[in-house]
């Protein structure tokens, strides 16, 4: 029962972070929680903390209709992992730095004026697109922690 527990969380927050991280996090909170100082922190921390609710109202159901056995431990473990990496990862000079250090500076700069090969229009201007490299190393890193915490809430 483990794995399919494993596998029916997994969906559940999977579905929860794409709402979360796209429907539920105010515009003001996208904008702002990567500006250094307590603005951005705190801009971070509320968007982690609207995600990581939208995870729980998302996960109870599913626990609940399908009779998965999960623990509070688990829950709180599973799911505090994935907010501390979440805000990590959001702060977005974290992301960076890891990125370069893993040698993946000009996929993090794709589709940014800073890459040489930056989208732009027909007046040869930069034209903004979400498909940006930053956006697909941060929307992976998540993922690898979504797994993670299905794993803790699955098996603990």
């Amino acid at each position: 029962m483990t794995a399919a527990t494993f596998a029916a969380v997994f969906v559940a927050l999977y579905v929860a972070h794409s709402v979360g991280d796209h429907w539920v996090q105010s515009s003001c909170q996208a904008a702002t929680k990567g500006q250094a100082g307590w603005t951005g922190r705190l801009a971070c921390g509320r968007h982690v903390l609207g995600l990581t609710l939208t995870k729980l109202v998302v996960l109870v159901p599913v626990v609940l209709v399908l009779g998965l056995s999960v623990t509070a431990v688990g829950l709180v473990l599973g799911l505090g992992a994935d907010a501390i990496s979440h805000y990590w990862a959001d702060r977005r000079t974290t992301l960076k730095r890891l990125a370069d250090r893993c040698g993946k500076a000009e996929f993090y700069s794709l589709g940014t004026p800073a890459h040489p090969g930056h989208p732009t229009t027909a007046k040869g201007e930069y034209a903004p697109t979400l498909g940006t490299g930053a956006y697909a190393l941060d929307q992976s890193w998540h993922m690898l922690w979504l797994l993670i915490a299905a794993l803790m809430i699955a098996a603990v």
